[in-house]
């Protein structure tokens, strides 16, 4: 494995070490493996690795996705990685989203408020900030082709048979935090879900040359 770089945020470091990859089940592993597979064929073939997490609504499960995914091809030191996301349509990023992002160490900056605000992720100094907001997935702001589409909700897998100019199509769903929207758990779940997806992400980039 390649060492990793220390050039992510204290916080962020402090709460990857944390985290508890032995407890994925082999199932989840089962689920997990064809993500790797292709990153693994990018990387053998020295090719940039781009990966387009897609949900139905782009507001909660494929940002937290293309968040840590991009974070952790950095702490596994994995180069050429471009992680975006995108909805079968177009709302917001729910603020819930920035904030737990925000209590795990990232930095977030609001560049613009309207309906769909856009906001500046960053999880280490000298790498360029994750652009987040609300967008379709063949938005201009994602990939046209040669990328592998990464399905994290049942809808968008169901609604999204083919992904135009995908070279891969993987489903990896996750259960949607948005179900405890406006009670106590609230904090709670979306973290859970956040923490989820780091630790299934450090999984899928600790296989790389591993």
């Amino acid at each position: 494995m390649k060492t990793t770089k220390r050039t992510l945020f204290l916080e962020i470091q402090n709460l990857i070490k944390e985290l508890k990859p032995h407890t994925i089940s082999s199932e989840r592993k089962a689920v997990l493996q064809p993500l790797t597979d292709f990153i693994w064929a990018e990387v053998s073939k020295n090719q940039e690795i781009r990966i387009n997490f897609i949900c139905t609504h782009n507001s909660r499960r494929s940002h937290l996705s293309q968040v840590w995914a991009q974070t952790m091809a950095n702490y596994f030191n994995i180069r050429n990685v471009f992680c975006y996301s995108g909805g079968t349509e177009a709302t917001a990023l729910f603020p819930m989203v920035a904030e737990t992002l925000q209590n795990s160490g990232f930095q977030i900056n609001t560049i613009s408020k309207n309906d769909n605000p856009v906001y500046s992720i960053k999880y280490a100094d000298n790498e360029h900030p994750i652009i987040g907001f609300s967008k379709k997935l063949n938005d201009d702001f994602n990939p046209k082709s040669g990328f592998c589409a990464v399905l994290t909700c049942d809808s968008a897998n169901e609604a999204c048979p083919i992904v135009f100019g995908a070279e891969k199509r993987i489903p990896i769903t996750f259960e949607d935090p948005k179900v405890f929207d406006d009670t106590p758990q609230q904090a709670e779940k979306y973290n859970e879900r956040s923490l989820q997806i780091a630790t299934e992400m450090f999984y899928v980039f600790s296989q790389i040359n591993s």
